[in-house]
């Protein structure tokens, strides 16, 4: 062991010390350098100090990639920083600079820079570097801000299509459902019948897209018979609703001869097939014989009017005939009921069964069991309850309910 003077020994180094190794402040402040320019780069942020009185400036790295400029070049004093920004953004620069260097406080701009002919958008935030004379320096953090200003704008130009498709949607339902009250009778219409009380309800879907063709028809005829008619068009929009008036129509005036429902279904058959390309539709047609009260009907793949009698409802049995449109060479039936004075009779479209969450049978069976509680003579508000009893209106397909009271 060496004496040293005072015969005190020298600290001995720890075992694994090496004279080559930095000491762990330099190790601290070398992790926190890579830190900060592994931030830097992730937020697209840099670092710049300006000094007033030389004009000195220093740049983090991030700042040159932001500028796009070379680091060999050096950095941009505050005077020059006007040659890189737009000439309409300049003002906002001026105000920055001006603001910052009366040493108030802390101040912020966004204004755009063209880098290697891009436009960017850069947001800085200056501090003043204050000594007892005043501000000596600017501290300033630099942020390209680019993708944020890119995604705002997407948005606000999607937000701008989707309200201008809501506007375009709200006019296409109005003019649709115009297009349908002009087509369709007025329910108060159907009212003075002989014998009979009918109250009629036409559901729209929530969606504009999914109007649809449903349409029904109440009326009496020259020979004392009172014409009952359900039906729904294929498809939905305007083409629906077209092809739809066209079918309605051609019943109407083909009813005028009197003929059974079975030959006018097979009349109506004909001119789908031949006059309405690509279409199908599905239709029930009945006469109720005011004085036998004798419903006879027939239908075109529709689902059978259900009869409400003395508190319990049923399906009718249904005759045979196939989906209009479908083929030409199938015969249409017919199946008659005796109706009993306070019976109701419920026609309807599908989209009053179908929901896209549950089977459509389960869907019958809910509309069967409420239809058992309409109530002979008030039918509006039994339809009323009827809609609500089955969760309401279905927003994805429009619907057609017709309820028709037997008696005075």
């Amino acid at each position: 062991m060496v004496d040293v003077p005072g015969g005190r020994q020298p600290p001995l180094p720890p075992p694994d010390h090496d004279p080559a190794r930095p000491e762990s402040g330099e190790q601290d402040a070398a992790v926190l350098a890579v830190r900060l320019a592994h931030a830097e780069r992730l937020g697209n942020m840099g670092w710049a100090e300006w000094n007033l009185h030389t004009g000195d400036a220093v740049w983090s790295d991030q700042v040159y990639v932001i500028f796009g400029r070379d680091p060999a070049d050096g950095p941009l004093g505050l005077p020059d920083l006007a040659g890189y920004v737009e000439p309409a953004d300049l003002g906002a620069l001026d105000q920055l600079l001006w603001t910052v260097v009366q040493g108030i406080e802390p101040v912020q701009a966004e204004f755009r820079i063209r880098r290697a002919g891009e436009m960017r958008n850069i947001r800085v935030v200056l501090e003043p570097l204050m000594a007892p004379g005043g501000p000596i320096g600017v501290h300033g953090v630099v942020q390209d801000i680019t993708g944020r200003r890119r995604a705002e704008r997407i948005m606000s130009e999607s937000r701008r299509q989707l309200l201008e498709a809501r506007e375009r949607a709200a006019e296409e339902r109005a003019v649709m459902l115009a297009m349908r009250e002009a087509i369709l009778p007025e329910p108060s219409s159907c009212l003075a019948l002989p014998s009979t009380r009918i109250a009629v309800r036409y559901v729209p879907a929530e969606k504009t897209a999914n109007l649809g063709g449903d349409w029904f028809d109440a009326a009496a005829l020259p020979d004392g018979r009172v014409l009952l008619a359900m039906g729904d068009v294929s498809g939905h929009g305007l083409p629906a609703i077209a092809h739809m008036a066209q079918l309605r129509h051609a019943l109407i005036g083909l009813a005028m001869t009197r003929e059974p429902a079975d030959r006018l279904l097979g009349w109506l058959n004909e001119l789908v097939m031949h006059r309405l390309d690509e279409t199908t539709a599905t239709a029930v047609i009945g006469h109720l014989d005011p004085v036998t009260n004798v419903f006879t009907w027939s239908q075109a793949g529709h689902l059978p009017p259900i009869l409400v009698r003395d508190g319990a409802a049923e399906l009718l049995a249904q005759p045979r005939g196939v989906l209009l449109g479908a083929t030409g060479e199938q015969p249409y039936h017919l199946a008659s009921v005796r109706l009993k004075e306070g019976d109701v009779l419920l026609l309807f479209t599908d989209g009053l069964v179908e929901r896209r969450t549950r089977d459509i049978d389960e869907g019958l069976a809910l509309v069967v069991a409420a239809a058992a509680g309409l109530p002979a003579r008030d039918l509006d508000a039994g339809l009323d309850h009827l809609l609500t009893a089955i969760g309401g209106p279905n927003p994805e397909d429009d619907a057609c309910l017709m309820a028709v009271g037997v008696g005075p």
